[in-house]
């Protein structure tokens, strides 16, 4: 539980107490033992470090006060705790443009503060604010889920799916359909019906991620960073490679003009200022993670966020685990699934799960057996439980996804069926999320079972006209109508 910071100390940024840059890591002595969980920086550079209670510190330039509040502009050199107008609020994200930040409360609040020459704060005017100010225009009492910040722009994603925003728009970054600047949040265009999840920033152009997987792009485009196939600026919301299947993530930073997401499958794309190069539309990469798309392929090399590094020494144990797994040479059990051998070990499979340590156990006639044909699950949903207990990881397409809950819910395994949870919440469509609502409460699966529900909620209209919602049973069905009527879903 320590922070170390590194580099040029510009603005005194590093927070080490003195004026000195560093090559090597040095111990910020103030932020030790205080749990640091995320880290937003701006231009000046000033920085923010949010800690795992919910408290706010900043250290850097403050000629804005974008750090804190007293008769100086002097920045500091030191982490500050940020507390006016913060204080008995539990803050659980944090977000920094150039010299202005955004921070989120667990209630749903947004707190900006910092410069304001272009209503980046919206407080209705373009005066600087020098402590936390509670945004409420535009949103009034409504509970925003997630924040950003672009240089001069800030954004808000409500429960919703709506995005307001606000600020600095003299490239159409705000999706509002015009070029002007506005002091007050104000609801994106063209989003009818859309629900989004995620906004990020880029130097001058904006991404959205809906919870059905698209995404949309808006702003400056000379670089192709659009997405569009050409290099015209966007004033409202336009989808981007809507061919590319369902994209999970996406990212961009402040100080290049790149756009990068990853797809369900796990490829990652990227579009815009290449080196020397414009992409113009979403380039499959080879890598694997969009931290390795900025190192490669950003001039300068940055990061879209904060890189988080543990210490992670090859373990040559879980390693042989691994290669151990449908290893015909070592294996002493073979289970048959759809004509289909899976080479295993008990002794690996009685450790790792209760259902094999009964099924091994000297009760069981398969016991003395070496091999058994199982025909409840299909093979990839078996292969995959296998496998689990092997490595710990789950590696099946999501379609499968409901099998697999299925079984971990037969064979106990809990921390298996929230792996499942997960995955599947990344299929989730108006099409199936009725059926996957019902399995859900079948297997027992609450946090899909609610994450279900509020999809379904949102698209109220388009999911009653599915199948899968005419095919629910009469008790699910019943549950659905009460549960989304105490939601308000029939008030008008």
């Amino acid at each position: 539980d320590e922070m170390y910071a590194l580099g040029s100390n510009c603005s005194l940024c590093l927070g080490l107490g003195d004026t000195v840059g560093t090559f090597e890591p040095r111990r910020v002595d103030l932020m030790s033992k205080k749990s640091v969980i995320k880290i937003a920086a701006g231009s000046g550079p000033h920085v923010c470090a949010l800690t795992s209670n919910g408290d706010v510190w900043s250290w850097g330039h403050n000629t804005y006060h974008q750090v804190f509040w007293n008769s100086s502009t002097n920045p500091s050199s030191t982490p500050i705790h940020v507390t006016s107008n913060l204080l008995g609020k539990r803050v659980v994200d944090i977000s920094c443009g150039s010299y202005h930040t955004l921070a989120l409360t667990d209630e749903g609040e947004v707190y900006a503060w910092g410069q304001n020459n272009c209503g980046q704060i919206g407080s209705g005017s373009t005066t600087n604010q020098p402590t936390p100010r509670k945004i409420t225009a535009g949103i009034g009492t409504r509970q925003v889920v997630a924040i950003a910040c672009g240089q001069i722009s800030s954004f808000a994603v409500l429960d919703t799916g709506e995005v307001f925003s606000w600020g600095y728009n003299g490239n159409g970054q705000l999706g509002l359909g015009t070029n002007a600047n506005q002091p007050n949040p104000c609801r994106v265009t063209n989003l009818n019906g859309v629900v989004i999840q995620k906004v990020v920033s880029g130097n001058a152009h904006t991404l959205l991620l809906s919870d059905d997987g698209t995404i949309y792009s808006f702003g400056s485009n000379t670089y192709g960073q659009l997405g569009t196939g050409s290099k015209s600026n966007q004033t409202s919301p336009i989808k981007v490679a809507a061919n590319l299947g369902r994209f999970i993530d996406i990212a961009a930073s402040h100080y290049i003009h790149i756009s990068a997401a990853i797809t369900q499958d796990g490829k990652s794309y990227m579009w815009g200022q290449c080196r020397s190069h414009s992409i113009t539309q979403p380039f499959e990469t080879p890598l694997e993670s969009m931290h390795d798309v900025f190192a490669s392929f950003a001039i300068p090399a940055v990061s879209y966020r904060s890189v988080e590094l543990s210490s992670s020494p090859s373990n040559r144990v879980l390693d042989s685990l691994s290669q151990a797994f449908d290893d015909q040479k070592t294996s002493d059990f073979i289970f048959i699934v759809e004509k289909k051998p899976i080479h295993v070990h008990k002794a690996i499979l009685r450790v790792r799960c209760e259902h094999f340590r009964s099924m091994f156990g000297s009760n069981w006639e398969e016991s003395s057996k070496g091999e058994l044909e199982m025909t409840q699950y299909s093979y990839p949903v078996y292969y995959a439980f296998l496998q689990y207990l092997y490595t710990d990881e789950v590696e099946v397409a999501p379609e499968e996804g409901i099998g697999l809950l299925d079984l971990a819910n037969s064979y106990c395994e809990t921390d298996l069926k929230l792996k499942c949870e997960r995955l599947i919440r990344n299929g989730i469509t108006v099409e199936n999320v009725a059926m996957l609502y019902s399995a859900a409460i079948r297997f027992d699966a609450k946090g899909l079972e609610d994450y279900c529900f509020r999809f379904a909620l949102i698209h109220l209209t388009a999911v009653v006209q599915t199948d899968a919602f005419n095919r629910l049973d009469e008790t699910t069905l019943k549950s659905f109508i009460t549960k989304a009527a105490l939601n308000g879903a029939f008030r008008h």
